[in-house]
């Protein structure tokens, strides 16, 4: 997200105060904010989390709930909370499609709150009895986990940390194994955690880790989260660009307020959500939600179809210079090579989903994605490549090689990351690399000296990435060296050209 900017605006503030002076085409809420209780405690107060939970719950709250209110706490900065609290937590969610913007003010954000100066607040919001479900958008890497298994990085340093003063904690597992020993503490029923983020099996994953973590503190407490919480798992779907300041421009002529900190959305929206809740839930399939027993089908689908295509988008736009997804499907090659990874490596590995014709969703993801409306930055998507690969593309990848076959657009995405890790694209203009181990990765990167052989030795060494099955193949190693000499020698739209043919 772009940091909230000092306002030159002359327009009011978005606020319950000013909500009468929205136009009439804006939805907004119209039930009783007063009368809404907090239900439920939402740890990362990014714009994902509003664009989507916090959506689906408004319009609970539109039709009558009144305990299922949203604390949101931030983890990693203020900014956010200093954006929403002057607008009583009332933020505008922007939808674009075929030129036309739409707007609704959300009302389901309670208040919004920071762990940087109000820890010990956010810890006894989560013991009140009230609070019966802690949803989490965190991003993949906010799990502190070793990406490559799925379990806890107990080297991390936020992990030491917490280990060390766990009453204090940092991270996301550390906070909710206090505020989990807190409630037990005060004889407060568990309350379910509910994971939003794009890991495979995500419910099953964030338990494996947060009982991890509570059994180096206190096994008792580990076997207590094993044997007592529930964390259903989850599939979320919603395209959310980093907010810009174009966008806050577009909000503020468009509701004729300011807003410091909108959100930008694509029309579409999906949640399929496991129905194991302890305490209670909203009524989310109301709002469009999926309540199914099983969960795995459709986030995999997910996880593979959509975001294994982006990130695959992500890096060989970031080197050819492509600013967003939508600029990237309006190049001649790349939509086809995308094409060629969903028919070829994707769909192939993927369970019958229920209800879902996947190739058809597939489809359907190619006009999502050329949605000029939407400005998906390819950088932004490019970022934590080290924790995102292994479930989009390499678990896939394994997957086609224990059946038989060889993926044929993976090791390109593969290459394309390892290009990605030098720091500059074919213009010569230079970018940053985010990502956990980013000073690790662009040393190895760097240190390859542009030669594709040494390049993918090192890279393929790092285990917390590449499952050692999957390094040891030589096929594939051999593909994705190929692909990667071919982009340090031809560039992009050669190296795309000579994949199409063989295609």
């Amino acid at each position: 997200m772009s940091n909230v900017t000092g306002s030159t605006s002359k327009l009011p503030r978005l606020s319950l105060a000013s909500l009468g002076a929205l136009p009439a085409d804006v939805k907004r809420p119209r039930y009783d904010r007063s009368a809404v209780s907090a239900g439920i405690l939402h740890i990362g107060l990014g714009a994902f989390c509003r664009g989507h939970l916090a959506t689906y719950t408004d319009q609970i709250l539109e039709a009558g709930a009144r305990d299922w209110g949203i604390i949101g706490v931030d983890l990693m900065s203020p900014a956010i909370r200093a954006a929403l609290k002057p607008q009583d937590c009332l933020y505008t969610v922007l939808t674009r499609e075929d030129g036309v913007d739409h707007f609704q003010v959300v009302g389901s954000m309670l208040d919004a709150m920071a762990t940087s100066d109000q820890l010990r607040d956010v810890l006894d919001l989560a013991v009140r009895p009230e609070i019966r479900i802690v949803t989490l958008t965190v991003t993949e890497k906010g799990y502190c986990q070793d990406a490559a298994i799925g379990t806890l990085d107990e080297t991390h340093p936020m992990i030491r940390a917490d280990l060390a003063n766990p009453t204090a904690p940092c991270s996301a597992p550390g906070l909710l194994t206090e505020a989990i020993r807190l409630r037990r503490a005060a004889g407060v029923p568990p309350f379910t955690v509910l994971v939003c983020d794009n890991l495979a099996q995500n419910g099953i994953k964030v338990r494996r880790i947060v009982t991890r973590f509570a059994t180096l503190r206190d096994p008792e407490l580990g076997r207590f989260i094993e044997d007592n919480i529930s964390f259903p798992c989850t599939m979320v779907d919603r395209i959310t660009p980093a907010t810009q300041d174009a966008d806050r421009a577009a909000v503020a002529a468009g509701i004729g307020l300011e807003d410091a900190w909108p959100v930008v959305c694509e029309p579409f929206r999906q949640w399929v959500i496991e129905d194991r809740f302890a305490l209670g839930r909203p009524k989310w399939e109301d709002a469009g939600a999926v309540m199914v027993d099983d969960v795995h089908p459709f986030e995999l689908m997910k996880l593979r179809c959509l975001n294994g295509a982006h990130s695959t988008l992500a890096y060989l736009s970031v080197v050819a210079g492509i600013e967003t997804i939508a600029d990237a499907m309006a190049d001649p090659l790349l939509p086809k090579v995308i094409r060629s990874l969903w028919d070829n490596d994707l769909i192939p590995t993927l369970p019958p989903v229920p209800g879902t014709d996947v190739a058809a969703y597939t489809v359907a993801l190619e006009g999502r994605f050329r949605n000029p409306g939407v400005r998906h930055k390819t950088l932004q998507i490019s970022s934590d490549g080290s924790q995102k690969l292994p479930p989009r593309l390499l678990e896939p990848a394994l997957d086609r090689i224990k059946a038989g076959a060889s993926p044929k657009a993976i090791p390109l995405a593969v290459a394309a990351w390892m290009r990605f890790l030098l720091g500059v694209n074919e213009q010569g203009q230079t970018y940053a690399i985010s990502d956990p181990f980013a000073e690790r990765l662009t040393t190895i990167a760097k240190n390859g000296n542009r030669n594709a052989k040494q390049m993918v030795a090192g890279l393929f060494a790092v285990e917390d990435i590449f499952f050692p099955e999957l390094a040891a193949n030589e096929a594939f190693r051999s593909g994705v060296e190929s692909y990667l000499e071919s982009l340090l020698t031809h560039g992009v739209k050669q190296t795309l050209t000579d994949f199409l043919k063989t295609a």
